[in-house]
């Protein structure tokens, strides 16, 4: 009995001598590396629990708490052993995730360099806290870099060869460790799960993407609901769809049949048109047939149009729009001039009547441009206009009717001329590159063969001025003259073909008075004259003239023509500064340029030329006429 009291004795004192030791211990200030309780610390997110171990008071003094270097080696080897054990269930955690993930894709690999490189980061920092905390024991993941080659010792050995400790004392601290062991191992797993975690949020997205699947009743773009024919909200649709209004054309084809010869600009009953045709009709009467024409010399023809003057009595605007086609009346004592219009007006303008504007009288014959004027070689009374609404009429001045001659709705028509002296027969081109042969002797507005040319396009047609049986076409790029003894329906081929052309070609005509000349206008910016003296299977070219015909889209293509008194020489409009109208020899020399100050400020594309006097005129793209005269 009395043994086991003072064994009981003995185990009170020891353990109320070590709760004074502790008390003491919690009282010093001093020593902050030396505790009970566990301490907890965050590394990059990662929380590690770190429990220190019992401390030994046999060499403690007041004021002053200090461990055996015994107790420092053992708890030394002790801290080796735990970082050994964590060191080595991290390394087993971490192989499992990176395996796995290795196996799985390619893309991990990424992953685990990441999780190594922040691994050397958290032993970097652990190392310097473990640097200036010498006294502190932590437990921590990532400092076990340094210590690769210290032994792995049992923990529960080491701690059982601690002296100056009761067997109380030594069981008390061997519980303590193995409970720190167990927290070790739960924050470790606790770490891996975070760490495999961490890994599948950082899984790259997969490289293709997969197409979403369509649905069925999905619908597309967005649509109208008028063109679906649904009704609108709160409104409802009409039961009847209005019918939609007819927009009349602009420019309706006239009907068949003369026409009464009404000026636009004045009264049909006035005393002064009624004036102007009765003078007219007999100017026509009495007007010079059959002129012998002689060729002046170059010198004289020069000083003639040196003359030619312009003012403001001879400019006046006569038509709406540009001017399409211009011809003078051959009349030697009173001065009349005709003008075809885009807007399918003809006017006419007698500049011997004072003032101007009395003399000026403007009709509506057809729909479309009007291309093509021309005075009856026979009867002057007479003058026939072509328009591309497919019609020509004959405007009658003395019964002040314009007469349907001709009438083809299929095909627009381009440009005709006389094929007879009497004017009773006439070739016409159309703009389909067709050719219709027209009689005016027969009944009806049809013609009397249609034929097949091989050009595409016919822009102007013109009948050789002795050899009639003879006529030239410009197309498109070529130039082709026929024979009408060799004209058949089916087809028929040119007898030549000029194909020095590279571009559209505006006009092509025969020299007024022997027709040995043939001058071209192109669209290349060349006239060119060739010698027609001898029609045979070549024609040669003699000139060619550097000069600008690019109109654009607001003014009328050139045309060169040739002065009927002159047959050497041509006239075309310029677009050179100052406004002129130029004349140039076959030879390629510029004989002269028509100025007109201010009276002449803008380009005369269609040029006429009077038959047998000095006077010239020039429409421009407004319907405005400039009249140059001795």
């Amino acid at each position: 009995m009395s043994g086991s009291c003072a064994a009981a004795e003995e185990k009170a004192t020891s353990r109320q001598r070590l709760q004074m030791k502790v008390n003491e211990y919690k009282e010093n200030q001093n020593m902050s590396s030396v505790s009970l309780r566990s301490i907890h610390k965050t590394v990059l997110e990662k929380t590690v629990k770190v429990c220190l171990v019992p401390f030994s008071l046999s060499n403690y003094k007041s004021g002053q708490l200090k461990l055996p270097k015994s107790l420092l080696d053992k708890n030394s080897k002790n801290e080796v052993a735990c970082k050994k054990y964590k060191k080595t269930e991290m390394k087993k955690a971490c192989t499992r995730i990176l395996t796995s993930k290795m196996e799985a894709t390619t893309s991990s690999k990424a992953e685990s360099t990441l999780q190594k490189s922040s691994i050397d980061v958290h032993t970097e920092n652990n190392q310097r806290q473990h640097k200036s905390t010498s006294d502190t024991v932590s437990l921590g993941v990532d400092a076990e870099s340094s210590q690769d080659g210290d032994s792995d010792e049992d923990t529960t050995s080491s701690l059982d060869d601690f002296s100056g400790l009761s067997p109380y004392e030594r069981k008390r601290l061997k519980n303590i460790s193995e409970n720190a062991n167990f927290f070790a191992s739960l924050q470790l797993s606790e770490s891996a799960a975070r760490l495999r975690e961490m890994i599948e949020k950082r899984q790259p997205p997969e490289t293709k993407r997969k197409k979403p699947k369509k649905k069925e009743n999905e619908t597309g773009c967005r649509r109208s609901m008028r063109l679906l024919n649904v009704d609108p909200s709160e409104v409802s649709l009409p039961v009847t769809p209005t019918q939609p209004k007819l927009v009349a054309d602009e420019n309706p084809l006239l009907p068949p049949g003369p026409l009464e010869m009404i000026p636009e600009n004045r009264d049909d009953n006035s005393e002064l048109f009624k004036e102007f045709l009765q003078t007219w009709a007999e100017v026509s009467k009495t007007s010079s047939k059959n002129i012998e024409k002689q060729l002046s010399s170059i010198k004289t023809y020069k000083a003639n149009l040196s003359g030619m003057v312009i003012s403001e009595d001879t400019v006046y605007k006569i038509t709406k729009g540009a001017v399409f086609s211009m011809a003078f009346h051959p009349s030697e004592i009173k001065t009349l001039v005709a003008a075809g219009a885009q807007s399918g007006q003809v006017g006419l303008w007698d500049l011997t009547h004072q003032p101007k504007e009395d003399g000026v009288y403007v009709f509506q014959p057809h729909s479309q441009p009007v291309s093509c004027l021309h005075f009856s070689p026979a009867n002057p009374a007479h003058m026939l206009s072509l328009s591309y609404d497919g019609t020509i009429r004959c405007g009658d001045i003395s019964s002040a009717v314009f007469e349907e001659v001709y009438r083809n709705e299929r095909s627009g028509l381009s440009s005709f001329d006389f094929l007879a002296e009497d004017a009773s027969t006439f070739i016409v081109g159309h703009w389909d590159g067709s050719i219709s042969l027209v009689d005016r002797r027969t009944p009806g507005t049809s013609y009397e063969k249609l034929i097949s040319s091989s050009l595409r396009k016919i822009r102007t047609v013109h009948v050789h001025p002795v050899q009639r049986q003879y006529f030239i076409t410009a197309g498109c790029r070529d130039t082709h003259i026929y024979d009408t003894r060799r004209l058949t329906p089916s087809g028929s081929q040119p007898l030549i073909s000029l194909t020095e052309h590279t571009k559209s070609i505006a006009s092509a005509y025969f020299s007024p008075l022997t027709g040995n000349r043939i001058v071209t206008t192109c669209a290349d910016c060349k006239l060119r004259f060739f010698d027609s003296s001898c029609i045979s299977s070549q024609i040669p070219l003699l000139t060619t003239i550097r000069h600008n015909t690019i109109t654009g889209r607001w003014l009328t293509r050139f045309q060169a023509v040739w002065d009927p008194k002159q047959e050497d020489c041509v006239i075309i409009g310029s677009r050179a500064h100052p406004r002129q109208v130029e004349v140039f020899h076959e030879t390629g020399e510029q004989v002269h340029s028509f100025l007109g100050g201010e009276y002449l400020v803008s380009v005369c594309s269609i040029n006429a030329v009077h038959p047998t006097r000095y006077i010239l005129a020039g429409g421009n793209a407004s319907g405005k006429i400039h009249v140059f005269m001795n």
